[in-house]
């Protein structure tokens, strides 16, 4: 394991060793002492305990922790619907003052809009940013190629199943070409077998686009097999317990779960977060 206070861990010293690799792909993201409370019924509750990391252009990085850890506040902050108590949030050297097409969110619910098509659905973000219809549709159906539904442009989003919805809310974010994708637990209402297929999918789109992603889950397996690195918040106020590669680069490889690399990661990942939400961390 990686405890942040015991020096840089690996992924850090590659980025060190590539400079220009958040040159080459933008989407970094810096995110400096920030804490974040809220108030409610007149009590201040710390949501996140003074985070510091970089997240360099191009990773595809699993956020994990028990509940309550503040994973979801911390993607907002990233998203800029929300801003820190203290610290500060960087997209390519630039302040993060509110939401911006640099950076597109998928929900735990596709949230598509039923009276629209699955393609009509695709286009908002080209169209919101004033593309021609004749290239908001080419857009549109590149990514509906690009998340495995060709063909289906025309059909109302109720006719979809679960997992080919979220892959529209996918192909949604993804058509305004942002330089960051921010996943808040989007597997989590789907069956198991669905849920593997889109893991390998999500992988698959990231190879495809170089896109920054960040992927809130609460499930090891899924930070283990997904993110290229895995970062672990204890119970909230959140603050980082672990940072270190994960298996993503390898996921497509096959019977990578029964792998012994893969459970002894899995393993340290889910020691990790259990010690966490028992306040052991």
């Amino acid at each position: 394991m990686t405890e942040v206070t015991s020096g840089l861990p690996p992924s850090h010293l590659a980025r060190e060793a590539a400079p220009d690799r958040v040159t080459m792909h933008g989407g970094a993201v810096a995110i400096r002492g920030v804490t974040k409370s809220f108030v409610t019924g007149g009590v201040r509750r710390r949501a996140l305990q003074r985070i510091d990391l970089d997240l360099a252009g191009g990773e595809l990085v699993a956020l994990v922790g028990p509940s309550g850890c503040g994973k979801s506040t911390l993607l907002n902050l990233i998203a800029g619907f929300t801003e820190p108590s203290t610290g500060h949030v960087l997209v390519d050297g630039h302040h993060v003052t509110g939401p911006g097409a640099d950076r597109g969110f998928v929900f735990q619910q596709p949230r598509l809009l039923p009276w629209l098509s699955v393609r009509s659905n695709v286009e908002l973000g080209p169209r919101f940013s004033g593309a021609r219809a004749a290239d908001r549709r080419a857009l549109a159906e590149e990514m509906l190629e690009l998340v495995g539904l060709a063909g289906e442009g025309d059909r109302p989003p109720y006719e979809l199943s679960g997992g080919m919805q979220q892959r529209a809310s996918i192909a949604r974010a993804l058509a305004a070409r942002p330089r960051i994708l921010l996943l808040d637990e989007p597997f989590a209402a789907l069956d198991a077998l669905t849920r593997e297929q889109l893991q390998d999918e999500l992988r698959r789109i990231w190879q495809a686009t170089g896109t920054t992603m960040v992927l809130i889950t609460h499930s090891v397996d899924e930070a283990t097999y997904v993110g290229t690195r895995i970062v672990a918040l204890t119970r909230g106020p959140g603050r980082i317990v672990f940072d270190e590669p994960g298996l993503g680069q390898v996921s497509q490889q096959p019977g990578l779960r029964s792998t012994s690399e893969f459970l002894a990661l899995r393993d340290r990942v889910h020691h990790v977060v259990v010690r966490s939400a028992q306040g052991n961390s």
